[in-house]
């Protein structure tokens, strides 16, 4: 029977009926709280935004014992009397909607310091549900827990689980039906903190007192494992290599899979353009087939290239996250990014944007202060993705047509990571942020694939459910500057005019109007930047480099790099920008800072190089 506990004067009953119901999750961070959401709700979460809430929050409609419920995920939390961003968000929650069941996760390996968040939700007076997850682990480290014993002693329903291997699940699943039907009412929490405060925390004998004799805990032979690991991954002096390596492994396989992944799907779509849409549509005029093909489904193509890439970002994020390495890394690189307003975790993200900058930017989610996380999406677009490395291989090869082409690709490179690093120090007190870097160190595990391709679908629909309107949008209305008015070509067009009437502008940077009018087609993606020069310099593919060599300089080309490698991000970024920092203001700046980053960078190298009497 699950207690509500005696005193309701701060949790009154709003509801009684038993229509829809909700369920809120409440745990520390690594208990597998999001691994048992998942499984809880068959993985059909969708990121919901809350009247009054500044961060969105996973939530799921789904059918418990025959009754609609509503599943919240609410971010992990050490305490509810908490100063941090994510408590704050826990308790505003809890006051301000209400609830029927409150369910707490804990890591079944650290109930001992786990169980104090426990006994503050018991303190809410809203019936609770207390779950043991990570139990298969516990039972490898020798723990043993006498779960109806310690129900008795807390007055609260105790369950073990392993959410991960689904260890017990059907009895959880069971408990939270039977408490949904046999309690109709929501409770709604009135001045949590006052009800806090009639509940001061138990000292350490007390709550060894709850659990002697239901709870024994592991040997020190059995954490021995991750200790061992720990030595050398943590090392003063290998730990960083080791990462680096990591991270390079990381990049690599992104590279070596991903990026032959999106050539794949780029043959699909391709193949579904010549074979069904291009018949389909040859009865219409020529410029609406036009659009259709370089508008619409020019569009539709963008996204579906992006989903292979991010499908292997965050398969290889889920494996580095449950495997514990992840909190790690965040830790090696902590140091020197906090001098820079950052933490170890921007880090990460910033290398991994290296092979695309969307699903990084993605990968921002981990951080829960908002500042840290602008700041983090304010750097990362710099990141030298693989679309922009095509551009710069096509141009410094035909303005650098020996092996100083190569030097300056890893000058550009340098530059990337320069331009990043300066960007953080000069916003780091825009983007402040107060809250300390409290970082849970997990055991290391195996991950589990079913689980680890459950997430990284979640992520892919989750980005094709909020970028790709944008991105359509965006398509077209390129389309229209690039080829209208109808039957014109190059400059010709409103882009072409654009491009020219941009030369005041532009020219100060050594870059022609043909190649302003590439760079606006590059912010649709950057991976069209070569074939649009074609297009724009009247050549074939084969023979556009030999044009560009002997119409701009290497001074022209470098600085069109530099320009390319900071200007505005392709339009899946800047769409992905949108939806997750959910302002337009910030979307505007980060767009707007980039573009003139790039006309300051680009003027001071040509014009240095002028200056120095070079061409």
């Amino acid at each position: 029977m699950i207690q509500a506990g005696n005193d309701l004067g701060h949790a009154s009953v709003t509801q009684a009926d038993n229509s829809g119901k909700r369920i809120v999750l409440i745990g520390m961070p690594n208990t597998g709280k999001s691994t048992f959401f998942n499984r809880l709700t068959n993985a059909s979460a969708t990121v919901g935004n809350w009247p009054g809430m500044t961060v969105a929050l996973l939530q799921a409609n789904v059918v418990i014992g025959g009754i609609p419920t509503e599943v919240v995920d609410l971010p992990g939390i050490y305490n509810l009397n908490g100063f941090s961003e994510d408590e704050a968000v826990v308790r505003q929650f809890l006051e301000n909607f209400s609830v029927n069941l409150i369910v707490v996760v804990m890591n079944a390996t650290q109930i001992d310091r786990q169980i104090r968040l426990l006994l503050q939700v018991q303190a809410l007076g809203v019936p609770i549900l207390a779950i043991l997850n990570m139990v298969d682990e516990a039972q490898s480290y020798g723990i043993e827990i006498d779960a109806e014993e310690l129900a008795r002693r807390l007055s609260v329903p105790v369950l073990l689980l392993s959410a991960k291997y689904g260890q017990g699940y059907h009895n959880v699943y069971a408990a939270i039906a039977h408490a949904l039907r046999q309690e109709p009412a929501s409770y709604h929490i009135h001045h949590l903190e006052d009800r806090l405060a009639q509940f001061p925390e138990l000292p350490g004998e007390t709550i060894d007192a709850l659990l002697v004799g239901a709870v024994k805990m592991p040997t020190h032979r059995a954490l021995n494992l991750t200790a061992s690991l720990d030595r050398l991954l943590l090392h003063p002096i290998l730990g960083l290599p080791l990462f680096l390596l990591g991270i390079f492994l990381t990049f690599w396989l992104i590279w070596t899979v991903g990026l032959p992944a999106q050539d794949v799907m780029g043959w699909l779509t391709g193949g579904l353009q010549t074979y069904l849409i291009e018949p389909l549509i040859s009865p219409l005029p020529p410029v609406i087939q036009d659009l259709i093909l370089n508008g619409l489904w020019n569009g539709v193509a963008t996204v579906a290239s992006f989903v292979p890439l991010i499908l292997l970002f965050f398969v290889l994020m889920a494996i580095l996250e449950d495997s514990g390495y992840l909190s790690r890394s965040a830790y090696l690189m902590d140091a020197l990014m906090e001098r820079l307003g950052l933490d170890g975790r921007s880090f990460v993200m910033q290398m991994l944007g290296f092979g695309c900058n969307v699903p990084a930017l993605m990968g921002t989610r981990v951080m829960r202060s908002r500042p840290l996380r602008l700041l983090t999406m304010l750097i990362v677009p710099f990141s030298l993705c693989s679309a922009r490395l095509q551009v710069f291989v096509f141009i410094l090869a035909a303005v650098f047509p020996d092996r100083r082409g190569a030097i300056a690709l890893f000058s550009l490179y340098l530059l990337s990571f320069l331009v990043a690093l300066l960007t953080a120090a000069l916003f780091q007190r825009v983007f402040k942020h107060e809250e300390p870097f409290v970082l849970e160190l997990p055991p290391y595990r195996f991950p589990t694939m079913g689980q680890v391709f459950k997430r990284s679908w979640l992520e892919v629909r989750d980005f094709l459910t909020r970028s790709s309107g944008f991105i359509l949008f965006g398509c077209v209305a390129v389309w229209m500057v690039t080829n209208l008015p109808p039957g014109a070509t190059g400059l010709d067009t409103v882009g072409g005019q654009i491009g020219q009437l941009l030369d005041p502008v532009m020219r100060p940077l050594g870059i022609p109007p043909q190649l302003t009018l590439a760079l606006i087609f590059g912010f649709v993606a950057k991976e069209v930047v070569v074939g649009a020069l074609a297009v724009i310099y009247g050549s074939t593919d084969a023979t556009v480099s030999q044009t560009i060599a002997e119409q701009i300089t290497f001074a022209q080309g470098y600085s069109f790099c530099i320009f390319c490698l900071l200007y505005t991000p392709c339009l899946a970024t800047v769409a992905t920008l949108l939806s997750e920092s959910k302002s337009w203001r910030f979307t505007l700046f980060s767009v707007g800072f980039s573009l003139g980053l790039a006309w300051c960078a680009s003027f001071i190298f040509y014009q240095s190089v002028l200056r120095l009497g070079f061409t």
